[in-house]
């Protein structure tokens, strides 16, 4: 693969990317079509439809392959799309073990929407503990699932270790690697057998455009979840793709800015008198701090706390907030916060969510690239307001 040795900034900004053969644009031209002049029957210069395939999106594919460490890469219109791209590989009757920490979207998916059409069965394991993932594994069990750091928790799981576990079982190995983005972490690299992305997230940046990836080195799995892209059909635009790879070629600028101030953030949160807990992998006594730094290059730009005041403090705060946007969502330059039992986790019932943690006091943080004196000192007038 071309630039495939190279540093991570360089893949970002031409893996994928010649320049336009037909008149030497530098940028990736959005190839705004739905289908392509043919020559002859079976004689066309590599599209025919863009269901099936585009310019742009290939050139999305191919550079998020390469910073991913991966031979293959394929682009959604979704994250949720993607995931569903990859359970696409399984059949009815098979089992797949899942992380009990979930994106709200996924749990919804894998608990409402897959065993009803697609005939999976699921059992939820707390994936920060190898003997709980290896008594959920069964000998039907196909996928284990893997979200890592969690959303909202900040939990981290080993990928190494799970994933050995799961290869000598005969399961394959799929990896959220959402919350980290590439620059952070590669779990290709750890043994995984597939990465997906929403590339809605910190890939795009800029809160503009939902999109999502998978990304993996093995063949059987690229061509049957490249057959299931077209069969489907939730593919992204070409404009969709073009603002995602837009996107890349800051990524690695924007990640080193948003875990500065997500640590100074979080620094401050641990020592403000209104907090009772707060959730950040690079913060020391982070359950897995010591993990986070084997398996990840840098702690990435999320952070979730409680308040002392529970509940109706959280409700106040979250209200109160003017740098943070009230919002759903994550990874984009400006700051977002979030109240994960009313949005993004709603999904899951009360009594299973809370037992993770994900309580009616929970807020979640994505933090920004704004100044970070600026982002502590909204937080901080938020909480006293409250």
């Amino acid at each position: 693969m071309k630039f495939a040795d190279s540093g991570f900034s360089t893949r970002a900004i031409h893996a994928g990317q010649d320049p336009d053969p037909a008149t030497g644009a530098t940028i990736v031209p959005i190839y705004q079509t739905s289908t392509y002049t043919q020559e002859a029957p079976g004689q066309h210069k590599g599209y025919e439809y863009s269901r099936t395939g585009n310019p742009t999106r290939t050139a999305l594919e191919e550079c998020v392959a390469a910073l991913e460490g991966a031979e293959y890469g394929l682009a959604f219109a979704s994250g949720l799309a993607a995931t569903t791209a990859v359970m696409s590989l399984f059949s009815p009757g098979d089992h797949v073990v899942a992380g009990d920490d979930l994106y709200g979207g996924t749990y919804r998916l894998f608990d409402k929407v897959l065993p009803r059409t697609g005939g999976l069965e699921f059992t939820y394991a707390d994936t920060t503990d190898a003997a709980s993932v290896e008594e959920a594994l069964r000998p039907e069990t196909r996928l284990l699932w893997i979200e890592t750091p969690t959303n909202p928790m900040l939990t981290l799981s080993d990928i190494a270790k799970l994933s050995e576990m799961a290869h000598e079982r005969g399961a394959v190995v799929a990896v959220d690697n959402t919350f980290a983005s590439p620059y952070f972490q590669n779990p290709l690299s750890l043994g995984a057998d597939i990465v997906v992305h929403s590339t809605t997230k910190y890939m795009g940046g800029h809160s503009d455009v939902i999109g999502g990836a998978v990304a993996t080195s093995n063949e059987e799995f690229h061509e049957e979840i490249k057959f299931y892209q077209n069969a489907a059909g939730a593919v992204p635009g070409a404009f969709d793709a073009w603002i995602v790879l837009r996107g890349l070629k800051t990524l690695a600028v924007r990640m080193r800015q948003h875990e500065e101030n997500a640590l100074a953030v979080a620094r401050f949160l641990q020592d403000h008198p209104e907090v009772e807990t707060v959730h950040y992998p690079g913060l020391p006594d982070h359950p897995q701090h010591e993990l986070a730094k084997e398996q990840m290059s840098g702690f990435s730009g999320m952070v979730s706390f409680t308040l002392r005041g529970g509940a109706e403090a959280a409700y106040a705060a979250v209200q109160k907030t003017r740098v943070f946007h009230f919002a759903e969502s994550l990874g984009g330059v400006e700051s977002l916060i979030t109240h994960p039992a009313t949005m993004t986790h709603a999904a899951i019932p009360r009594e299973q969510r809370e037992a993770r943690g994900v309580t009616d006091g929970l807020m979640r943080l994505s933090v920004g690239i704004e100044d970070k004196d600026d982002l502590i000192a909204d937080l901080d007038g938020a909480i006293r307001a409250g």
